[in-house]
């Protein structure tokens, strides 16, 4: 055990990246790169992380914003329940806890948004407590290691993975060991083609021994994909386009897009434009697909000619000036759709 710790907070100094949020022991900025790195690659949330720190310099700040700024910022990071706990949990920590965030793990997951993962991280960074932090890379590291033949997203993988992680960490310094793992599993033992040859884990990895490196760490099998189809109404003209806001409880909260209307299959519905009054003139788009956890959205764009003078609409849909959309937060899905044409 002696052994892993030496020999994986050595590799960490040598070949850690420059990152900023390891330049720091500010909570605010441990909590909000953490939140960023959810289900997101480092390359692609380093800007969202610099761009947030450039606008929102405190917990306080971020407090102030209000939820369509920070859902600008989001725009194209996905999973955007993320965004809006980030928001709620801000303004909590900044009105109801004068901008002091709890000083351990424990307290650190009653509040929104922050599991035991983030949890960990804030503490053991920020406060040097000794407790493992657990994430993909980490599951993966020491499956392979220990040649861990129980699914690791299963409550028996995930205690013996914990266990594990408990007595590897370091006491003395659980930030640099906890970084050092994570790290490890980013650049070194990666899902795909892992650098065994050059591991400095060779000597002590079972399933290396035991040729099973390509089948750590199991899982088990996903929930059954659910497919969604989607059809768009983009009803624009060139200085004005119909947006409206989703309010439901459903992916996307609180974002903006185009009038929608869902269906069983690929068919456009013969009410996709209930109410409205545009000129007939229509081109209903090849389907772009997007792609979830756990759902395939396929979703057309159906045009059609603002015509201002008749058009009606009801209170949950208005018109906005072209330009103006950027300021408005939409699915990743819509903005491609935007970028293409």
């Amino acid at each position: 055990m002696s052994d892993f710790k030496l020999l994986i907070t050595d590799w960490y100094r040598q070949n850690k990246r420059d990152l900023p949020w390891r330049r720091t022991k500010d909570p605010f900025k441990i909590w909000l790169s953490e939140v960023i790195l959810q289900q997101t690659r480092v390359d692609q949330g380093l800007p969202y992380y610099m761009k947030f720190t450039e606008q929102f310099k405190d917990v306080h700040a971020l407090a102030a914003a209000d939820e369509q700024s920070v859902l600008n910022l989001w725009q194209g990071l996905g999973y955007y329940s993320r965004g809006r706990n980030l928001h709620q949990t801000a303004k909590f920590i900044s009105v109801e806890l004068k901008g002091q965030f709890p000083l351990n793990s424990v307290e650190l997951q009653k509040l929104k948004g922050i599991g035991p993962y983030t949890a960990a991280a804030i503490a053991s960074f920020c406060y040097n407590e000794s407790v493992p932090v657990i994430d993909g890379n980490v599951y993966r590291v020491l499956s392979r290691v220990f040649d861990i033949d129980s699914p690791v997203n299963s409550k028996e993988g995930e205690k013996i993975i914990k266990d594990i992680a408990l007595t590897l960490i370091d006491m003395k310094d659980p930030a640099t060991f906890n970084q050092a793992i994570m790290e490890f599993g980013a650049l070194q033992c990666t899902p795909s083609k892992p650098d065994c040859t050059n591991c400095p884990l060779a000597g002590m990895c079972l399933s290396r021994n035991n040729k099973t490196i390509e089948q750590r760490p199991v899982k088990l099998k996903k929930n059954k994909i659910k497919h969604r189809f989607f059809h768009y109404a983009l009803i624009a003209n060139d200085h004005k386009i119909v947006i409206t806001k989703r309010e439901e409880k459903d992916i996307w909260q609180h974002l903006y897009q185009f009038p929608l209307f869902e269906s069983l299959n690929e068919d456009m519905p013969d009410e996709i434009l209930p109410g409205f009054f545009v000129k007939d003139a229509h081109i209903s788009n090849p389907a772009s697909k997007h792609i979830l956890s756990h759902q395939h959205i396929h979703a057309h764009f159906h045009h059609f000619f603002l015509d201002e003078s008749t058009l009606r609409l009801t209170e949950n849909y208005r018109v906005i000036n072209r330009e103006e959309l950027s300021d408005y937060p939409l699915p990743r899905l819509i903005d491609k759709y935007l970028d293409s044409i």
